[in-house]
């Protein structure tokens, strides 16, 4: 073994910065939207991108290993006996661009303007997933990093990773580890430093509503036939009753919060103004009794994504629609079963369907249970100890409102604990129109997760289970 000196990787990684932006640029140029399967070899081709980059190491052993949908990338590297072992996990697949009208620059071309970079999924996760990549590069480069390397990168998180699972079971052996570090996920805002130590789970389903064979001329049979469009609204108006969930046993298992974190939830720099000013909205709503950030993090939801169904088109046409569909998602806290959640919101719909059309529920893939670090887990104080180092301020410890779906999976089969280290902030329209990331951002990721590794083989205890 060869370990490379820590300051000539990091003064590496500060001169590679115009070709870190190029490589960013490539990466967010691949459509690789995995929702749609009419980007099937786009994601194909942002897997091998990747595949690609971790073989211009020299030194990885990499696969790209095939699924039942997209592929997923693996790579090995044991050249540091006696260090820790650490998978990186990310990926490579992105949130459908639209609506593309909303978008002040082409979606899958890096612009930057007002300091920012501006791509669909360089926030989410293309970004924060490169940056592992570079810092791996810039070790080789220099001798060899200071811990044994595997990395796993998909393609199929936005779409609940419904076949990684098996990738992992199929792979143990070759991904066994000491730790997982999830390059997904994100910081709680840019200004703070924070740790994510809780995911939420989540569970999709979708609800369609079919009445008449065909569409009908609203005049002839309007009012003697029921209209799936308005059967559909009562439905989904059916879901909430006074800014809590409805569906009866959607709650079941769901622990109170406790004190001690309404505490630390109430120490941290929030304000609900300022929050509501910058997501545009006039007021916040949400389940009564509980704050903003414990709606967020620590308490289940059920959301409405996407509704449709009739005409769409420029001025009136005079239907009755055939049919219409909504898409749903749940949020669940730990002991919610996803399973048992989606049940629940199936039996609550049909129950309501009512006379005059027929109503049903399709899972969206397998669900994902709620996911928290161990409070004790000795790699957290390392981590803490590495942003306090390159953000000149102790980190904070938050929940994260989103899902990553298979860090549960990493603990059942690996059993690793899963340790999130992505540089994307909640504020970067995720999802949305105009994703952008900070390149200071960037910049400070490459650093820490350099620190990281470096301070990981300092310590091999920290990884300890």
């Amino acid at each position: 073994m060869r370990p490379a000196a820590l300051d000539a990787v990091l003064a590496d990684l500060r001169q590679h910065a115009a070709s870190h932006r190029a490589s960013l640029t490539e990466f967010v140029a691949i459509p690789s939207v995995s929702t749609d399967p009419s980007h099937a070899a786009d994601v194909r081709r942002a897997a091998e991108w990747v595949a690609g980059r971790l073989e211009r190491t020299g030194a990885m052993d990499v696969k790209v290993v095939e699924t039942p949908g997209h592929p997923a990338v693996v790579a090995e590297w044991n050249g540091a006996p006696g260090a820790p072992t650490v998978t990186v996990y990310g990926h490579a697949d992105v949130q459908p661009p639209d609506p593309w009208e909303a978008w002040a620059s082409p979606p899958f071309t890096l612009s930057e303007r007002d300091g920012r970079w501006y791509a669909r999924g360089i926030s989410d996760d293309k970004g924060s997933a490169l940056i592992p990549l570079l810092v791996a590069e810039a070790f080789f480069r220099h001798g060899d990093p200071p811990v044994n390397l595997r990395f796993l990168i998909e393609t199929e998180e936005e779409i609940g990773s419904p076949h990684l699972g098996d990738v992992v079971r199929r792979h143990a052996d070759r991904l066994a580890c000491d730790m997982v570090l999830s390059a997904d996920g994100g910081m709680w805002r840019a200004d703070v430093p924070t740790i994510t130590t809780s995911t939420r789970g989540m569970v999709g389903l979708e609800v369609r509503v079919d009445g008449p064979t065909q569409d009908l001329h609203s005049g002839r049979h309007g009012g003697a036939v029921q209209n799936p469009l308005h059967a559909l609204a009562a439905l989904v108006a059916g879901l909430h009753e006074d800014g809590r969930v409805a569906v009866p046993g959607f709650y079941d298992g769901v622990v109170p919060l406790s004190p001690e974190r309404a505490t630390r939830l109430g120490t941290l720099p929030h304000d609900d103004d300022r929050y509501a000013d910058a997501v545009g909205v006039p007021a916040l709503h949400g389940e009564p009794g509980f704050g903003t950030l414990a709606r967020q993090w620590h308490r289940p939801t059920l959301e409405v994504n996407g509704i449709g169904g009739g005409y769409q088109g420029a001025g009136t046409k005079t239907i009755v629609p055939a049919s219409g569909f909504a898409k749903l998602t749940a949020r669940l806290v730990p002991d919610q079963d996803p399973d048992r959640v989606a049940r629940a919101i199936e039996n609550h719909l049909q129950a309501r369907a009512g006379e005059g059309v027929r109503v049903s529920v399709q899972r969206s893939g397998p669900g994902a249970p709620a996911y928290a670090v161990r409070a004790d887990h000795p790699g957290l104080s390392i981590a803490r100890e590495v942003l306090e180092t390159v953000f000149g301020r102790p980190a904070e410890t938050v929940g994260m409102g989103g899902s990553v779906p298979i860090v549960t999976t990493f603990r059942d089969v690996l059993g690793a604990d899963t340790l999130f280290f992505s540089f994307s902030t909640a504020d970067e329209n995720i999802h949305a129109p105009n994703e952008f990331y900070r390149p200071e951002r960037f910049e400070l990721g490459l650093e820490a997760w350099a620190r990281l590794w470096h301070r990981l083989a300092e310590s091999p205890s920290s990884t300890s289970p």
